[in-house]
């Protein structure tokens, strides 16, 4: 068993330098359009300003309406810069017949927008969940479906969802955001699968921590956790409890160690114009080698893990009140 498991890392191995070494061409890129939701900021501004760049006609949707200024000083003539929120079915609806006025091909949809919270299931409120769901699921699988008769009008057209390291193994804290990237990446194999016919090319980006606006918003959210939770569930906790967990997350060592999001750019665009792009891409060394082998281990070995990184110096009140009955 052993060696069969050497062998077949041996071959992944060589596989990947094979890869590194002698990659698949482009496509060129002219007449060819891209459609970018989350464009405001981030993965999504950065990918349009490339993809402008490498000469595709880019559909760039924003999120508000005062982004539209300077995205569309960040973007050539060729781009369409245009409001598009995803959880609204009549802004999907109006950017298709606008795109289709203008194109009956999309040769990518890049399902990037997205939002982040934070909390333990017992703080969280389910009208949070829903709104994350909401924006990283429903609005992707929507976008996805409304867009598919312009993408498999021609084969080879790309499918690529944004999705995370945190789709492939949960850490605590952050229950809502990781269901709705697990349910992502089930989403994007589905689709991948039922697509073999029409051509349709579906990759799934699989980042760590990257160094983008939704670190800041992350360390904010840790300090606010506390500030909205009911009195039932504040007296099971305690106040000292709730400090160090919004300290813990502040400080976690992942976040002080984010790392470039061009890595996830190269990714992205390497799904967009490679000949032969990669089924899954997992950008930057936390995905690779932390997160990727967590999520392949047996669970016991996982949870052993997250149990050691997540200890703190102080128990909840509940379990001390619990040890002295």
């Amino acid at each position: 068993m052993i060696f069969i498991i050497g062998f077949v890392l041996f071959l992944y191995i060589i596989y990947g330098l094979y890869q590194h070494f002698f990659p698949a061409s482009n496509i060129d890129p002219r007449s060819k359009y891209v459609l970018i939701s989350g464009c405001d900021s981030g993965f999504g501004n950065a990918l349009a300003i490339e993809f402008d760049k490498q000469g595709f006609n880019v559909f760039a949707g924003i999120y508000s309406a005062d982004s539209k200024s300077v995205v569309t000083e960040q973007l050539s003539s060729r781009a369409t810069i245009f409001l598009l929120d995803i959880t609204r079915q009549e802004d999907i609806d109006s950017a298709y017949e606008m795109i289709k006025r203008k194109t009956n091909t999309l040769h990518a949809l890049v399902n990037n927008a997205g939002i982040s919270t934070r909390g333990h299931i017992d703080w969280i409120t389910m009208e949070s969940m829903r709104q994350l769901m909401d924006v990283n699921f429903f609005g992707h699988v929507a976008m996805t479906q409304r867009f598919l008769p312009l993408l498999i009008t021609k084969r080879d057209s790309r499918v690529v969802n944004i999705s995370s390291a945190v789709g492939l193994i949960a850490p605590p804290s952050a229950a809502a955001y990781c269901a709705s990237k697990y349910a992502l990446e089930s989403f994007s194999d589905c689709l991948r699968r039922e697509m073999f016919a029409w051509g349709l090319r579906v990759s799934i980006i699989d980042p760590g921590l990257m160094r983008t606006p939704i670190i800041q918003k992350r360390n904010h959210a840790a300090h606010e956790i506390g500030t909205h939770l009911s009195a039932d569930v504040r007296e099971r906790w305690g106040e000292e409890f709730l400090k160090y967990h919004s300290e813990h997350l502040k400080n976690n060592i992942w976040v002080k160690l984010a790392e470039d999001p061009i890595k996830v750019v190269r990714a992205v665009q390497h799904a967009v114009m490679s000949t032969a792009p990669y089924i899954r891409y997992r950008p930057g060394w936390q995905s690779m080698f932390v997160y990727f082998p967590l999520s392949i281990v047996p669970a016991w070995l996982a949870d052993l893990y997250f149990e050691k990184m997540d200890t703190l110096p102080v128990l909840p009140v509940g379990i001390n009140n619990q040890m002295k009955s």
